[in-house]
């Protein structure tokens, strides 16, 4: 059994959540929107409500909201910016990103991917670092899936169960961190999709991988 430290939002850091109890981890803390995408409470806020799980309302996670003794920082579904004095509060920090990195780096990857009409698609665990989407890779698995899919459905059908299992494979793996595979991703390879909803970031390290 480890602790986890939990950042995540909506349906798939619930069950993110809830795998990780189910499978005999302990939750030390939750990060997590008060309010869901579609009003109401977001469904991991209710969760921390019901199961009396310490939880925080925050975009960016501090030391301080990181108790002693957690074992894996891991993000699921999360915008909140995790910075280096956070993550190392834990001998780990890992998230879940529903692409096959480097490709699709940005926060609408499951949008872009159906946009385009990509038929092998996947999902990355991949190690927390100052660069948004580019640490190196823990895990990674690759699925085919039909042609002209919805976001919608390519997320839920797809890259969300996907996304369960790798998280349950990760965790285990933090039991020793020793054992958990870091493979830099190739940059050169990367690509970089805006948001849908939201202005560009300004990211200047990603300028380097277009720059000459």
């Amino acid at each position: 059994m480890i602790n986890v430290y939990l950042a995540g939002s909506g349906s798939f850091g619930l069950a993110a959540a809830e795998a990780i109890v189910e499978d005999g981890h302990a939750l030390a803390g939750v990060c997590s929107p008060a309010e869901g995408r579609r009003g109401g409470r977001d469904p991991l806020a209710l969760y921390c409500e019901r199961t009396g799980t310490p939880w925080t309302d925050v975009d960016r996670l501090t030391p301080d909201h990181v108790p002693d003794g957690v074992d894996l920082i891991y993000t699921a579904h999360s915008h909140a910016f995790v910075g280096r004095r956070t993550r190392a509060r834990a001998p780990l920090a890992l998230g879940y990103h529903p692409s096959l990195l480097p490709l699709h780096r940005g926060r609408d990857a499951v949008k872009w991917q159906s946009r385009l009409g990509e038929r092998v698609t996947g999902g990355t665990i991949y190690h927390l670092t100052d660069r948004v989407d580019g640490g190196p890779i823990a895990l990674q698995e690759h699925v085919i899936v039909p042609g002209g899919m919805k976001a919608s459905h390519l997320w839920s059908d797809y890259l969300f169960p996907l996304g369960i299992r790798l998280t349950r494979e990760a965790v285990a793996l933090a039991a020793d961190p020793a054992q958990v595979p870091i493979r830099p991703q190739n940059d050169k390879l990367a690509t970089w999709e805006p948001s849908f909803d939201s202005a560009p970031v300004y990211r200047p390290e990603l300028l380097e991988l277009t720059a000459g």
